[in-house]
């Protein structure tokens, strides 16, 4: 901002409109602190609509007390893997948002370290999910492909106000997702068992989110899981013939006169032995 015109700071500065939704992602995120977040969010003038804070590790408690207080029109929290913040931090905060204008409407917390079953208890209560409503908003499915693609300003009324719920395979607090399978589908659909649970109980496949068989994965470069149909269709690296999951695939080695790839393990093994 500094090395703009000054006319052009000063507008972008004074807009209130332009600083409603404040998102914070990679890189910023490793420097975003208490005191920048203050600042920040002071420009919206207490009308602040969404705060979302990826991974922002440097945020205290206090740090988002201050901002919530000065912003009780809030209605999208987002704090994934804020590991700075604790459980109570975030049930203050909310308690905050939830006992003046009522606007808050989704909560994100996954990451957050620490969070146990009366935690979520009291996170719902605030947000005022009885048992019913709160049953059938869990019917929503959710798909661990998705989840990391859901952009923070898409407004979703029936998507889940809380991103955690108790995990019925391990009864842990974690995100828990549902199977696209077409078997797990059917399944579902006669009120069978569920292929449902959070990623530790039930891996899944990084592309489609379908269900890891125990004959089914492949080798794969990067350390997430393919299912069988997934990992046929994705390309290889020339050398060892395995592939990249596409959230990795910036990591694939072009070469010259080859149309394929080679992995970031082959190049260092194989091909920097010749240069």
């Amino acid at each position: 901002m500094s090395e703009v015109c000054r006319s052009l700071r000063d507008a972008v500065d004074k807009d209130v409109l332009l600083w409603l939704d404040i998102i914070v992602e990679k890189p910023l995120n490793m420097l975003f602190s208490d005191e920048i977040m203050i600042k920040l969010t002071s420009k919206a003038n207490g009308r602040l609509r969404t705060l979302a804070l990826m991974s922002c590790t440097k945020i205290t408690d206090d740090g988002l007390q201050q901002v919530i207080e000065k912003n009780p029109h809030i209605n999208r929290l987002y704090l994934p893997a804020c590991t700075g913040l604790t459980p109570e931090g975030i049930m203050r905060a909310v308690k905050t948002l939830t006992e003046s204008y009522q606007a808050l409407k989704c909560v994100k917390i996954n990451g957050v370290y620490n969070m146990k079953k009366e935690h979520l208890e009291t996170l719902s209560s605030y947000l005022q999910m009885n048992p019913a409503k709160m049953e059938g908003q869990m019917q929503q499915l959710c798909f661990f492909h998705d989840h990391r693609n859901i952009s923070v300003l898409r407004v979703e009324e029936s998507y889940r106000p809380i991103d955690m719920e108790i995990c019925p395979r391990c009864n842990e607090v974690r995100m828990v997702f549902d199977c696209p399978r077409e078997t797990c589908k059917k399944k579902r659909e006669r009120a069978m068992a569920e292929c449902r649970g959070c990623y530790f109980c039930i891996p899944r496949c990084e592309e489609c989110g379908k269900c890891i068989e125990v004959e089914e994965p492949g080798e794969v470069v990067c350390a997430d899981v393919l299912c069988s149909d997934c990992w046929l269709q994705l390309p290889k690296c020339n050398f060892c013939n395995r592939p990249y999951c596409s959230r990795h695939a910036n990591l694939q080695h072009s070469t010259p006169g080859s149309t394929g790839f080679i992995c970031c393990i082959c190049h260092v093994n194989f091909i920097g032995d010749f240069m």
